[in-house]
């Protein structure tokens, strides 16, 4: 199952994507804890693509975030080397506190090292 995040399925997909680009290229993210429990998931299997190394993986990963080549390569050459001893959960969550507007948990979304 997952969580709908109160979008369309083309517009939460692309905020899903959005996402997963910024946890890989910045190595973190500050999101509420719904969007990150989703987003740990694509983190995950981006990661798992770039240990695969195949052209299949390459080209899916490609296709889930928006032909973005930065990011690909970013996954592919120094993320998949980092987690090569490691079989899953790459990714960590730290709460942090309630948003103001709408009471929201706000956490950290980040890369383990």
């Amino acid at each position: 199952m997952y969580r709908k995040l109160s979008r369309e399925s083309r517009i939460r997909r692309s905020m899903l994507a959005g996402i997963t680009k910024d946890v890989i290229m910045n190595e973190g993210v500050t999101t509420t804890e719904a969007r990150a429990k989703e987003v740990r998931k694509f983190v995950d299997k981006m990661i798992s693509y770039g240990k695969d190394g195949s052209l299949v993986a390459r080209r899916k990963a490609l296709a889930f975030l928006h032909n973005d080549k930065n990011v690909v390569n970013k996954v592919f050459n120094e993320l998949a080397p980092r987690y090569a001893e490691r079989n899953g959960g790459y990714t960590r969550i730290i709460k942090l506190t309630e948003r103001k507007g709408d009471d929201a948990l706000t956490v950290r979304l980040e890369l383990v090292d």
